[in-house]
C-alpha cells in the first residue's frame, strides 16, 4: 500500500524567468503547496551588490545571511578584493563560509583562515605587464597577501575614479614608491594586478596593449583593468570551490553588478543581476533584483535559496 505521503505528494516546476530557467519546486502535499529552492549555494559579488554605495553591508542582507547558514545553505562571496580589504567587514562576514577572492585567484575557508587554492600570474607574464606599462599614467595595484600600491597614486585616487575607496586604502593598504621595482625585489606572488586609467577610452587603449598576452582580462569600476592567471576568473574560483566541497554546480546562485562578474554569472546554475548592474551583467543574467542600495541580495536569498512559506489550498 502506499503511504499517505506518496499519495499526497505529486511534484512539478514552476515556470520563471528568462531562459526558461526555473529556480524553485512547488511540492503539492496533503492539501498544502510548499515552495522549494533548488539551489544550496550563495555567492555575492562586494563592491556594488552585497556593499550599498557608502561601502556598508545592509542590516537586511546580514539577517538573511544568518537565516540562509542557519537553514544549511552555504553563503560565500565572489570579489576582486584580497582578505585585507575584506578586514573591515571581519564581523559581518562571520557566517560567509567561503571568500572567493582576488576574482578567483583566491579561495578561502572563512571559518578554518586557511587558502584552498591559489593561482598566482606567472613572472615571466607580470614582468611583460611591467614593461609595456613603463611611462603610462596609471595606478598599479598589486593583490598577493598584501594590497600594495605606490605612495604618490595613494593622494590621486580620484584622478584614476577609485575616490571612493580612498579612506580604506589609507587603512590597508602597504605603500611603496615604485610597485614594479617593488614586485622585482620581494617576488612576491601576485595573484592579480588591476590598473586603474584616467579614462575609459584609455582603459580600453591599455587592454589593447596587452591583449596578447597569456592572462585573464576583466573589467571592473570605472577605469579598472584586471589581470590575472589564464583561465583563472571568478567563475573558475566557483568551479573548484564546488569541487572541493560537493556541490553542483546547477546548485549554485551567482549575483552580481559588473563585468568581472559575467564568469560566475555564467558558470553558475542561477544568475541574479542586482537592480544597479551593468547592462551586459542584466542581458546575461536569468533574473534581475532590487539594487544595492535597495535590498537586492536580501531578495535573492528570500526568493531564490530559502525555501518560500506555505500556501495553504
Amino acid at each position: 500500500m502506499a503511504s499517505a505521503e506518496g499519495a499526497c505528494r505529486t511534484a512539478h516546476s514552476i515556470p520563471t524567468w528568462k531562459n526558461g530557467k526555473s529556480f524553485l519546486t512547488k511540492i503539492h502535499f496533503c492539501g498544502n503547496f510548499y515552495f522549494m529552492s533548488r539551489y544550496d549555494l550563495i555567492a555575492f559579488d562586494m563592491d556594488g551588490t552585497l556593499l550599498d554605495s557608502g561601502k556598508k553591508i545592509r542590516d537586511d542582507s546580514l539577517s538573511m545571511i544568518k537565516k540562509a547558514a542557519a537553514q544549511g545553505k552555504t553563503v560565500c562571496l565572489s570579489t576582486g578584493r584580497c582578505l585585507p580589504e575584506l578586514l573591515p567587514y571581519e564581523k559581518e562576514l562571520s557566517d560567509v563560509r567561503y571568500f572567493i577572492c582576488i576574482s578567483g585567484a583566491l579561495v578561502y575557508d572563512n571559518q578554518k583562515k586557511c587558502a584552498l587554492e591559489k593561482n598566482a600570474v606567472p613572472d615571466d607574464e607580470a614582468e611583460k605587464i611591467f614593461e609595456r606599462i613603463r611611462g603610462r599614467d596609471l595606478m598599479v595595484h598589486l593583490l598577493s597577501d598584501d594590497s600594495v600600491v605606490e605612495k604618490s597614486k595613494v593622494t590621486q585616487m580620484e584622478r584614476y575614479r577609485m575616490g571612493i575607496y580612498s579612506e580604506t586604502f589609507n587603512k590597508i593598504t602597504l605603500q611603496v614608491d615604485d610597485a614594479a621595482e617593488y614586485w622585482r625585489k620581494t617576488r612576491i606572488p601576485l595573484y592579480k594586478i588591476n590598473l586603474y586609467s584616467k579614462s575609459v577610452e584609455e582603459r580600453e587603449e591599455l587592454l589593447n596593449l596587452l591583449s596578447d598576452l597569456e592572462l585573464t582580462f576583466a573589467f571592473s569600476e570605472t577605469t579598472s583593468l584586471e589581470c590575472t592567471a589564464k583561465n583563472v576568473s571568478k567563475g573558475s574560483g566557483l568551479e573548484f570551490l564546488c569541487g572541493r566541497i560537493g556541490i553542483p554546480l546547477e546548485k549554485t546562485i551567482a549575483v552580481g553588478d559588473a563585468d568581472n562578474d559575467l564568469e560566475i554569472l555564467k558558470t553558475a546554475g542561477l544568475a541574479v543581476a542586482m537592480g544597479n548592474a551593468n547592462g551586459n551583467v542584466k542581458n546575461l543574467a536569468d533574473v534581475t533584483v532590487g539594487g544595492n542600495d535597495s535590498g537586492g541580495c536580501a531578495q535573492a536569498i528570500r526568493e531564490f535559496l530559502i525555501p518560500q512559506p506555505e500556501i495553504s489550498l
